[in-house]
């Protein structure tokens, strides 16, 4: 798969794609990042990309002149693909697009903002769309182009080292939150593993895991219990973990106060 970056710092990202998986990635040749520089098509002394903007404003606006002739090289080279323009105004990334690129492996190329924005121009003309990675401003788009492609990029076939791990990550299971995690040593400062992860009782481990997964969810974030339809599910999980040890409990993290808030929530009972 190959993803394009323009950006009018290159520096930034090619810090970046040295290292972690997706330096890896790179290197082996599983995944391709190009950057392109619009300052290329500037044509005065002092490389200027950006003026005020019409009708008054805070910042700067980017010019629609390098960006398109930008985007002509590329398209040119055939290596252009779909447009995205890294914005607060975009619809919000997540797992759900990052697997639909990484599965498509089609081209795509994202443009780093700058300044107070783009000219609409360029934008219209190339039918660009836009993406968000949260409603929240940055200085320039680099950092939200990168969280974009390290998401997709981890994605690919044979990146990871344990193909499973992509598979397990949070939201990769229905939505879900990923169950606590543990290592060793097995007791820490009296805190003790959950007991099931050391029973070496595969089945049951990863039944305890889903479990927890739906308790994680419903506590940390309600909202994707409700946005991927998963209230029976949770209520089979909160009755089969009300069967447990609190100490067992205790040691995934939950606390008896906290079950009985989801099981009144989500059962419509007292827990005591």
């Amino acid at each position: 798969m190959r993803i394009n970056i323009i950006s009018l710092f290159p520096d930034l990202i090619e810090n970046f794609m040295n290292y972690g998986v997706l330096g890896r990635a790179i290197k082996e040749s599983k995944a391709h990042l190009q950057i392109y520089n619009p300052r290329k098509y500037s044509t005065d002394i002092h490389q200027t990309v950006d003026d005020r903007p019409y009708g008054g404003g805070d910042g700067m606006v980017m010019l629609a002149e390098n960006l398109d002739l930008t985007l002509g090289e590329l398209k040119d080279a055939q290596e252009l693909g779909e447009i995205y323009y890294l914005s607060p105004q975009g619809p919000l990334w997540n797992d759900e697009m990052a697997v639909s690129w990484a599965n498509e492996r089609a081209t795509k190329t994202l443009i780093c903002g700058r300044y107070g924005g783009i000219d609409q121009r360029v934008l219209q003309k190339h039918k660009i769309m836009e993406i968000s990675i949260g409603d929240y401003i940055l200085s320039g788009g680099e950092l939200a182009a990168m969280v974009v492609v390290d998401s997709v990029f981890r994605k690919l076939p044979g990146v990871l080292g344990n193909e499973l791990s992509a598979i397990s990550d949070s939201f990769s299971k229905m939505g879900l939150l990923e169950a606590p995690l543990y290592t060793r040593p097995a007791i820490w400062q009296d805190r003790k593993v959950p007991a099931v992860l050391l029973s070496g009782h595969h089945e049951k481990i990863e039944t305890a895991k889903d479990i927890m997964s739906y308790i994680v969810t419903a506590l940390k974030r309600p909202d994707l219990i409700e946005k991927n339809g998963l209230h029976q599910s949770l209520k089979k999980a909160l009755q089969e973990v009300s069967q447990w040890d609190p100490q067992e409990l205790l040691a995934w993290g939950v606390e008896q106060n906290n079950l009985a808030q989801l099981k009144k929530t989500y059962l419509g009972e007292d827990f005591d």
